[in-house]
């Protein structure tokens, strides 16, 4: 299987993914874009290639068919309905669950065994949608979760202490969506706990920012697109570099049947595990809150599915 990432999909978050590979060190070695808009597409491909020469490492890029998909390593998902003003992620589901039913059968029927990184929203459930339309292990699904509210949390952090974000240890988790939350007991700047350092109304705002964060760049612009991008070549270089790094990804929880963000180890083989550590009594609670929103989210599909049937 080569270092060949194909990415279905190559609207906003699409194209900001390809474009963050073709500028930051990977391992990519050919890049694959898909999309309806076959024209548009191929210009997208020849605008990126013409940049190469500028590029930290030569990546091979095209317009491509699902055919592409057989023998690639990564197959990232951003097709998809955009998140409008005044829309949550979960309003997306039903349309992107139809956009799924399409496209998750003409991947594997080209062969394809790799992994998938889903980054279309909602993420949670649309990675779930993926695992079973796919019949793939559970490792092999990834979806993007809070990878991006996480960024957003160490970031706020940093601006508000004035220390790299690097020695911010924070992790939003549960639902990429209104239920996600931060598990502050957990929390440190360097080895020292956030609470040194922070108040409960400062914690309480931060948390709040990031989960609004998205609503107001939508607001302002119309979509997200840089940051999920950045995140989404994070994970990629977790997987190709065969790192085991830690990352709020969204993986399968089989006891509760959903896809969630909680810390897992990421590597060449995908989902290598989840890490497991004790939540205090409330974030507990906050934890099962999102994953009820979720499996209900999903439920709220099938069911539908199954009275048009």
């Amino acid at each position: 299987m080569k270092n060949k990432v194909v990415i279905v999909g190559c609207g906003n978050v699409g194209m900001s993914y390809a474009y963050a590979l073709v500028n930051q060190k990977t391992f990519v070695k050919e890049l694959v874009l898909i999309d309806i808009n076959e024209e548009r597409v191929a210009g997208e491909a020849m605008d990126l290639s013409h940049g190469i020469p500028f590029a930290p490492s030569k990546v091979q890029i095209k317009a491509g068919t699902y055919d592409d998909c057989k023998d690639a390593k990564i197959v990232c998902i951003c097709a998809g309905a955009n998140q409008k003003p005044g829309e949550t992620r979960l309003d997306l589901i039903k349309k992107n669950y139809r956009i799924f039913k399409d496209l998750i059968p003409k991947i594997m029927n080209s062969g394809f065994h790799g992994l998938f990184l889903i980054a279309t929203n909602p993420v949670d459930a649309m990675s779930y949608f993926t695992y079973r339309l796919s019949n793939l292990p559970a490792s092999h699904i990834i979806g993007s979760g809070t990878t991006l509210d996480t960024s957003r949390l160490r970031y706020l952090i940093s601006e508000k202490l004035d220390i790299n974000a690097k020695n911010i240890h924070a992790y939003a988790l549960g639902e990429h969506g209104d239920s996600e939350f931060v598990p502050w007991s957990h929390a440190s700047v360097g080895l020292e706990s956030i609470y040194s350092y922070l108040s409960d109304d400062d914690l309480n705002a931060i948390c709040e920012n990031v989960r609004k964060a998205a609503y107001e760049v939508i607001q302002r612009k119309g979509v997200t697109n840089y940051g999920i991008g950045m995140c989404l070549v994070r994970i990629t270089n977790a997987i190709l570099g065969n790192e085991n790094t830690i990352l709020s990804v969204s993986t399968y929880h089989e006891k509760e049947n959903v896809f969630i963000s909680t810390p897992s180890i990421i590597n060449q083989d995908g989902v290598k595990n989840q890490v497991l550590f004790p939540l205090n009594e409330e974030e507990q609670a906050k934890l099962n809150h999102s994953m009820e929103v979720i499996h209900q989210a999903i439920c709220s599909v099938l069911q539908d599915e199954s009275n048009n049937n």
